[in-house]
């Protein structure tokens, strides 16, 4: 398939700036894939559609606010500063993306603080907007990670228009969110509430974590045709031993697994064993899933609605049959549900 199959035209009226008042209130799009029904519910109709010993992978990465904003040094040009990641903990080397980016180059100070008390030195460009500071501070290295948390603003993505508001920390944010290092929010966990949770868990669903630290690339858009061209950025993952476990005993039961999001569908198929079991992992992946492909872990998966062209969009084709998600995602513009990170889900199965 080419990149041209996966566009289409968006009312902006349908981009969610906020998310639904009770996070399981959300609208859900159900996809049978076997008998190819689309039906319409709430979020927290979830659960009928999971028995006991069936497992929901989640990914419990946790974003971190990433998203500074500091003056560059003689000029005072105010220069935002997004924190991708971090290079070398003792140097305080960090990967970021800066805008404007051609007034910062190598050497360059920026300042961050009313009282300037964080300063950052380019010491390297990477791509036309990446660049490599490493920061100065006087102070311990969690001193330093409090004092970045301190100043920062959650990074929410940017085709939110609005202005951060202080509710965003937590709206942006899964409730079992554990393991700082994320970017962005893994949304489709964000339908969940600790009611919720709680219901699944009473009808003796299991749960299985998994953390991919969620980076911008996620969300890059594919800008060839030839889609086996595209290269995904890396992301950190780790999958441990007593996930793997849970979820190879499920499969092996012949339980329903059911991916929370395309971060945790990317993290599965990432570390497959021949026998087409999912193996424990800590390292990095640029797994890119799109059409034709053969899925080996989950058969289920929740996931929000995505932007035209977008490699999120063409790993849901990839899983639920391209026609299909057209089919849906006509009926979804049509019905007007709300697309993106605030917007409403999609239970595939």
């Amino acid at each position: 398939m080419k990149l041209s199959h996966f566009n289409f035209e968006l009312p902006n009226d349908l981009l969610a700036e906020y998310p639904s008042e009770n996070r399981d209130e959300a609208r859900l799009m159900v996809l049978n894939r076997a008998n190819q029904t689309i039906e319409h519910k709430q979020f927290k109709d979830i659960i009928d559609y999971f028995d006991e010993d069936d497992v929901m992978v989640l990914n419990n990465t946790k974003v971190f606010p990433a998203r500074l904003f500091g003056n560059k040094e003689k000029t005072g040009a105010r220069i935002e500063v997004f924190l991708l990641r971090e290079l070398n903990r003792e140097s305080r080397l960090w990967d970021v993306l800066v805008d404007p980016a051609r007034k910062i180059r190598i050497g360059n100070k920026l300042y961050f603080g009313d009282d300037e008390s964080l300063v950052a030195e380019v010491i390297d460009n990477t791509t036309s907007r990446g660049r490599t500071l490493r920061f100065l501070y006087d102070g311990s290295y969690e001193e330093f990670r409090l004092k970045l948390r301190e100043l920062g603003e959650t990074p929410l993505p940017k085709y939110i228009k609005r202005d951060v508001e202080p509710e965003d920390e937590s709206r942006y944010q899964t409730i079992y969110a554990k393991n700082e290092g994320a970017v962005a929010a893994p949304t489709a966990g964000l339908h969940f509430s600790k009611h919720l949770l709680k219901r699944l868990e009473i009808k003796g669903v299991n749960f299985a974590e998994v953390t991919l630290h969620v980076g911008l690339g996620t969300f890059n858009p594919v800008e060839v045709e030839d889609l086996s061209k595209h290269k995904m950025d890396s992301e950190e993952l780790l999958i441990e031993e007593p996930a793997a476990n849970t979820v190879n005993t499920a499969k092996k039961n012949k339980k329903r697994v059911c991916a929370v999001g395309t971060t945790v569908m990317r993290a599965l198929e990432t570390s497959v064993s021949s026998e087409l079991t999912l193996n424990p992992y800590e390292g990095w992946t640029n797994k890119f899933i799109f059409p034709p492909y053969d899925f080996a872990i989950a058969d289920s998966m929740i996931t929000n609605f995505h932007t035209p062209k977008s490699t999120l969009l063409m790993m849901v084709s990839a899983f639920a049959g391209h026609d299909f998600v057209k089919e849906a995602y006509a009926e979804a513009i049509k019905e007007k549900y709300n697309f993106y990170s605030y917007g409403d889900a999609m239970l595939i199965i």
